[in-house]
């Protein structure tokens, strides 16, 4: 949705304040003996926030009406400051967390919260980035931009992977 510039700016300031005290909560729980297991855990859900990524770029973004036609008007103005409100984003990784928290306690709650929180702030960053900022050749930064431009300006059912092109290559959208 439309957003003022605080709104869309607070993403950047808000997820790395909650990120970092909720790890450092989260290891004080986990414990010594535990803290691998609980980075193992954050790198995992890191890792699984590719995949969610991708299905809520693939499916939701593009085929739910309301949302496709906001995401058709990011397509149309891609530096507008259009983007998910802090409260609603946060809100949802909340409700994971309590959920997890409930089954397996706040260790997993807080590992699990960090390495999701951790991969939609990668997502964000990247995206912004990539929007408005001019990366030099061949850089990661830039590899993922062309990839993007490629979505938004050619073939809008390929490319949604924003972070990586993985899921793009495994379900085969991916368009060079």
């Amino acid at each position: 949705m439309q957003l003022g510039l605080i709104g869309y700016y607070s993403d950047f300031v808000v997820y790395p304040l909650v990120i970092a005290l909720l790890g450092v909560a989260g290891l004080i729980e986990a414990g010594e003996e535990s803290a691998p297991e609980w980075i193992g855990t954050v790198l995992l859900c890191l890792g699984l926030w590719t995949l969610i990524e991708y299905v809520l770029h693939r499916f939701v973004l593009h085929h739910i009406p309301w949302i496709k036609d906001l995401h058709d008007r990011h397509h149309v103005e891609e530096r507008s400051p259009v983007g998910t409100p802090t409260w609603l984003s946060l809100g949802v990784h909340a409700l994971i967390g309590l959920a997890v928290w409930l089954v397996f306690g706040f260790a997993a709650a807080s590992a699990v919260s960090c390495g999701l929180m951790l991969g939609y702030l990668w997502y964000i960053s990247v995206h912004h980035m990539i929007h408005h900022w001019h990366p030099s050749h061949p850089s990661y930064l830039y590899t993922l931009k062309r990839r993007h431009a490629v979505h938004h300006h050619v073939d809008d059912t390929a490319n949604f992977g924003v972070t990586s092109i993985v899921w793009d290559r495994v379900f085969g959208t991916a368009r060079l």
